[in-house]
């Protein structure tokens, strides 16, 4: 059962699943389950269960009402995705080879866990990634 996934609501939903589609294939070995780019949905499965979903931000507001509201996004992110690897500066590599945008750099970080390395970038459409290794 895929109790808890993590579920962007992406603003160009081609750009997000070529960006994701890359991605999840050089770090994960996996290709899309489906995209059905008419529905705006897409997902990724990692050992059986779901790792990631796209959806379009659009079908989303629509659904819950909220069509007529701005895009604008906070000035604080509200979430992030987190992918653990391997090794985090190739993983950094690869993700900024698609697109990605470094934000901070591939650093130890032993006031969050004793052997944790992360990096920091952002996706096409701005969500904050975390790179981590321990």
């Amino acid at each position: 059962m895929d109790a808890l996934y993590p579920r962007l609501l992406v603003r160009d939903f081609a750009a997000a699943v070529a960006f994701y589609q890359a991605v999840m294939r050089d770090l994960h070995g996996v290709e899309p389950v489906k995209v059905i780019p008419e529905a705006t949905y897409a997902n990724w499965d990692v050992d059986g269960q779901a790792g990631l979903v796209l959806f379009g931000r659009a079908a989303v507001s629509a659904a819950v009402g909220t069509s007529g509201l701005p895009e604008s996004a906070v000035a604080q992110d509200v979430a992030m995705l987190v992918m653990r690897v391997d090794d985090v500066e190739a993983a950094a590599a690869c993700l900024t080879g698609h697109g990605a945008r470094l934000v901070a750099p591939p650093q130890d970080r032993p006031a969050w866990g004793p052997t944790l390395r992360t990096a920091h970038l952002r996706d096409p459409e701005g969500t904050l990634i975390e790179l981590q290794s321990y």
